[in-house]
């Protein structure tokens, strides 16, 4: 039995689309094996996803032993790469970890949003340009992690680009990402929602930036990273009114969806990120056999999540040029 059948035990979900699921699971024993997280936190996150401390330690067990890590200086500087301008401005102003972009950057205007979805209310947090507009949206999707800090900062960072940011938190049912236990407590959960309402979400949230009276007409995109990278190429296949997308490090879609694609779509990976990158000759044959509009940017030297400057895989400099190609790709189809 292999891992996912030994998670999917535990849980009645016989019919039921688990590949984001299977996909949070996998991240976790990852890290695990690689040394990112000990035994304890291990056991936690995948109890929390397979719902049994047990079936959580027999998936560990059956993995085999953590790899040795290096710990010197001179690794850790690698992994972690030199701080990035924005983040060297940050430090000078005593911002929090994470912040390149504060809140009362007087460039911006943030505010929280509620956006009613039939009987439930989604919440979400909003960055944009100064000024009138009109401006194009984006919508972002966080990580497995909940919508954080880090994933505001990123909306924020939009917001200074031009941009109408956008970004959901796909635990709003549950009162939000800190109200349903933040970052411990938001992969059991995220993995144990359909996928389908991730979808049905952003499609909610991509009529409220149509309805804003400073965002462009017609010119709306979607990014999001690790698990909401997952989403994002599946809000790729279901809702056409997406102009581009731009997932960072997510698993495919259902490749029996990718026919009906409208959006632009560039994929972002990291060399190093093996089990992601194994499904990039798929999705690019798909892609390629449908004549969708595709683009691929693999960064050496990086892996998962490098886009987080918060985490220790953070790469300034694959982050720094994943963000202005992003930005030109929006330009481009947006």
């Amino acid at each position: 039995m292999n891992v996912r059948d030994m998670a999917n035990a535990g849980k009645n979900g016989a019919g039921q689309d688990t590949s984001l699921r299977d996909y949070i699971l996998e991240e976790f024993i990852e890290d695990y094996q690689e040394g990112e997280i000990n035994r304890r936190e291990a056991l936690q996150r995948i109890a929390g996803i397979t719902g049994s401390v047990a079936i959580a330690s027999s998936i560990l067990a059956a993995c085999g032993a953590p790899e040795e890590q290096e710990t010197s200086e001179e690794t850790a500087a690698e992994s972690v790469g030199e701080p990035s301008p924005t983040a060297e401005m940050a430090a000078s102003e005593e911002l929090p970890p994470g912040v390149t972009v504060s809140p009362d950057d007087p460039s911006i205007a943030v505010s929280s949003v509620e956006i009613t979805a039939g009987d439930a209310t989604l919440l979400g947090y909003l960055a944009r340009p100064a000024g009138d507009g009109p401006f194009p949206g984006v919508l972002v999707c966080h990580e497995n992690r909940g919508l954080n800090e880090h994933i505001r900062d990123v909306a924020r960072r939009f917001g200074r680009d031009g941009y109408v940011a956008l970004a959901l938190d796909m635990l709003s049912r549950q009162g939000g990402t800190d109200a349903a236990g933040g970052a411990a407590s938001a992969p059991g959960l995220l993995s144990n929602t359909p996928p389908q309402q991730f979808v049905d979400d952003f499609r909610e949230g991509l009529q409220h930036l149509q309805s804003l009276p400073y965002v462009a007409a017609g010119r709306i995109g979607m990014t999001g990273f690790c698990f909401g990278g997952g989403v994002t190429w599946r809000c790729a296949t279901q809702i056409a009114e997406l102009k581009a997308a731009v997932p960072f490090y997510g698993p495919n879609p259902p490749l029996a969806d990718v026919p009906n694609i409208q959006a632009a779509v560039l994929a972002i990976y990291a060399e190093q990120d093996q089990r992601i990158n194994a499904g990039i000759d798929a999705i690019e044959g798909a892609m390629q056999e449908h004549n969708k509009t595709f683009a691929k940017i693999i960064y050496p030297n990086a892996n998962h999540a490098f886009h987080n400057d918060t985490s220790a895989r953070y790469n300034a400099e694959a982050t720094q040029d994943a963000w202005q190609q992003m930005l030109a790709w929006f330009a481009e189809y947006m």
